[in-house]
């Protein structure tokens, strides 16, 4: 089993925060390319704000966050990518099996709009709107 690497910096969450953005019922994916040259590992860091609750809540969260992590990411995320996952109000009373699905379709679209070509986005200069 390899090892997850965990995000720890603020930069590194600030990063990718000003990337990819997808929003689900019970979590929030942040996602951008690492700064590196040359191959890594996905990282992946994790939040819970005290907006979801005390700390026992934010702690469930985090765990059920880490536990899927473990589960879906080794398979189907990127290299060179850092991941952030925000948990929401319900990210620690929802049902397992929601939690994972949510967090697996985030990942399939995150990863989608990542690996697509600069120049086809829709920002790119040459196709904005006149």
């Amino acid at each position: 089993m390899n090892k997850i690497l965990v995000l720890k910096k603020r930069k590194d969450f600030l990063r990718a925060a000003q990337g990819i953005r997808m929003v689900v019922s019970t979590v929030i994916l942040q996602a951008a390319r690492n700064l590196s040259t040359d191959t890594t590992p996905f990282r992946i860091g994790y939040t819970a704000s005290k907006k979801i609750g005390k700390a026992h809540v934010r702690n469930k969260a985090k765990r059920r966050l880490r536990a899927i992590v473990r589960d879906v990411f080794p398979s189907m995320a990127l290299d060179n990518v850092d991941y952030v996952l925000i948990s929401r109000f319900n990210t620690a009373d929802c049902k397992f099996k929601d939690l994972k699905s949510d967090i697996k379709w985030a990942l399939k679209k995150t990863n989608k709009m990542l690996s697509e070509p600069e120049n086809n986005s829709p920002l790119a200069p040459e196709n904005k709107p006149e």
